[in-house]
C-alpha cells in the first residue's frame, strides 16, 4: 500500500515514523513482532482462562498471575496492533486523542504491572518468613484490594501526563520518530516549554518505580535473612525455588523499562533505532515470556496447562 496520504501539519494528527533508519526493513521486522505478540496473547489468555475455569486455582498466588496476565495483554495490545499497521500498511497517522489515550494505557499498565510484582514479592515474603499465617494474611479479598489500590494509583499518577501534553502548543511538523506515542517522543514535538512534562515523567519513573523496587528489595532482604537462618540445605533450595519465577520476571521488566525511560532524558549517543527496538521488546518479550516462566515454575498451573493442551 502507498504512503499514508496526510500532511504532518494536520492539527488533529501525529505521524508515527516507526524505526528511523530501518524504514525499508519494516515489513520484515513486523514478522517477529507479530509472532511474539500472538504467542504472548495466546499464553496470557490461556492463563486467564485456566485461572477462571479451575476452582482449585482460586488462590492468592494465581489471582496475582491473573492480574499479571491481564496487565500484559493490556500493555501489548495498546501498542503492537498499531505498530503492525504502520509496518505492514504504512498507516502512520494517529489522532491526537488516540495518541494520548494510547500513552495513558501504556504508562498506566506499566505502573499497574509494577504493583503486581510488588504484591508478588510480599506474597513470597509471607510464604517464606511467616508461612503459618500465609492463608490469613494473603487472602483473595486482600489481593483484590491490592489490585484496586494499584489501579487507582496508576490512574492518579499517569492521568496528568496526557493532560499536561494536551495543553502544549505543537509545531506544524508533528512527526514522532517512534513506533508508538511514547511520552517524551510526543513532548519533543511541542514548540512550547516541556520542562514540567520532562520533570513529571522523571519523578514518576523514580518515585513510583523506585519505591516499588525498594519494597521488593526489602521483601527479598527479609527473605534472604530467613533463608540464611535455616540449617537444612533442602529447605534452602525449596525456598529459593519459590522465588525463581518472580525474580526472572523482574529481571526482564525493570531494566528494559528504566532503559527506555532514561534514554530519552540522558541520551549518550545511543542510536534511535536501538532505543526504539529495545523499547518495543518490552511490549513483546515480557508478555510472551511470563506465561512460559510461570508455567514452567508453578506445578499446579503447569498441570492445568497440560490438561487443556491435551484436550485441544
Amino acid at each position: 500500500m502507498g504512503d499514508f496520504n496526510l500532511t504532518s501539519s494536520d492539527p488533529s494528527t501525529f505521524i508515527l515514523m516507526g524505526i528511523p533508519g530501518l524504514e525499508t526493513a519494516h515489513i520484515w521486522i513486523a514478522i517477529p513482532f507479530s509472532m511474539f505478540y500472538i504467542m504472548g496473547l495466546l499464553g496470557n489468555v490461556m492463563v486467564l482462562f485456566i485461572v477462571v475455569k479451575e476452582q482449585t486455582l482460586h488462590k492468592p498466588m494465581f489471582l496475582l498471575l491473573f492480574l499479571l496476565a491481564l496487565t500484559e495483554i493490556g500493555i501489548s495490545t495498546s501498542v503492537v496492533p498499531k505498530v503492525l499497521c504502520l509496518f505492514w500498511f504504512n498507516l502512520k497517522g494517529i489522532t491526537v486523542g488516540g495518541c494520548l489515550t494510547q500513552m495513558f494505557f501504556i504508562h498506566a499498565g506499566t505502573v499497574m504491572h509494577s504493583v503486581v510484582l510488588v504484591t508478588m514479592a510480599f506474597g513470597r515474603y509471607v510464604a517464606i518468613c511467616n508461612p503459618l499465617r500465609y492463608t490469613t494474611i494473603l487472602t483473595n479479598v486482600r489481593i483484590a484490594k491490592f489490585g484496586l489500590v494499584g489501579l487507582i494509583r496508576a490512574v492518579l499518577f499517569i492521568l496528568p501526563i496526557p493532560l499536561l501534553l494536551s495543553r502544549l502548543p505543537f509545531c506544524d511538523n508533528r512527526i514522532i520518530p517512534h513506533t508508538h506515542c511514547d511520552h517524551m517522543a510526543v513532548a519533543k514535538t511541542s514548540c512550547g516549554d516541556i520542562t514540567v512534562n520532562r520533570t513529571y515523567g522523571l519523578v514518576i519513573a523514580f518515585v513510583v518505580t523506585g519505591s516499588d523496587l525498594m519494597l521488593i528489595a526489602l521483601s527479598y532482604g527479609l527473605i534472604i535473612r530467613t533463608i540464611l537462618r535455616i540449617s537444612s540445605r533442602k529447605a534452602h533450595q525449596k525456598a529459593l525455588n519459590t522465588c525463581t519465577a518472580h525474580i526472572c520476571v523482574m529481571l526482564i521488566s525493570y531494566p528494559s523499562f528504566l532503559f527506555s525511560t532514561l534514554t530519552y532524558r540522558f541520551d549518550q549517543g545511543i542510536g534511535p533505532h536501538v532505543h526504539i527496538l529495545l523499547s518495543n521488546l518490552y511490549f513483546l518479550l515480557l508478555p510472551m515470556l511470563n506465561p512460559i516462566v510461570y508455567g514452567a515454575k508453578t506445578k499446579d498451573l503447569r498441570e492445568k496447562l497440560g490438561k487443556y493442551a491435551c484436550i485441544m
